[in-house]
């Protein structure tokens, strides 16, 4: 789609929408109704970065932010190491903010749970949805763990100029994953928040989770 963007100022997936696509469409496109999909996939630029997703693992030589030729490190030749689009990412008529990300704690214990706050505001003329998605990353694991991993969607409605509050609840078993002898369970250590909407959504804070 690269060359086709350059040419357009928004691009409307259809992807399969059935025997009621063609009112759909109409309504998005005449403004109707406000656009409020998020992509369930991550978009390449081109067939050379497939497999793309959000959730790689981490690298030993990632590259330096602003240094993008700089030698031995994780990056292509000839194209960014973004992705054209990324996981969860959508256009809306809706201009939406984001506020402070604020966390009910910063140590999560085994019998306890996270509350994680995030104010969401549209700064557009329409009301719209807004998808806000929360992102958590292990920073230290026995065995490798990726750069981010979605842990809570959350769809909200909102009129122009109205702000509303998000919340998610962070459990120990949202950090659980499967350990090199194919046990399951969260690891103590440290985490940092992802707030936005999309899987590029700047750091919101961080906590530490412990086991006793």
């Amino acid at each position: 789609l690269a060359e086709v963007r350059k040419y357009a100022d928004a691009i409307l997936l259809g992807w399969f929408p059935g025997t009621m696509g063609g009112p759909a469409i109409v309504d998005l496109l005449s403004g109707a109704v406000s656009p409020s999909g998020k992509l369930p996939v991550t978009f390449p630029r081109s067939v050379g970065q497939v497999p793309i997703f959000y959730n790689h693992k981490m690298s030993g030589r990632p590259q330096v932010e602003g240094q993008p030729t700089q030698k031995f490190l994780s990056h292509y030749l000839d194209s960014p190491n973004t992705p054209e689009f990324p996981f969860g990412f959508g256009l809306s008529y809706g201009r939406f903010e984001y506020g402070k990300v604020s966390l009910s704690s910063a140590v999560l214990t085994p019998a306890g749970s996270l509350r994680i706050v995030v104010p969401v505001a549209n700064r557009g003329r329409l009301a719209a949805d807004e998808v806000v998605q929360l992102y958590v990353r292990d920073l230290v694991g026995s065995v490798t763990r990726p750069v981010r991993e979605l842990k809570g969607f959350s769809r909200v409605s909102l009129k122009p100029g109205e702000t509303r509050e998000v919340s998610f609840t962070l459990r120990p078993g949202d950090l659980a994953f499967t350990h090199a002898d194919m046990t399951n369970g969260p690891e103590a250590g440290r985490f940092e928040v992802f707030v936005g909407g999309d899987s590029t959504a700047p750091k919101g804070g961080e906590f530490e989770y412990r086991e006793k």
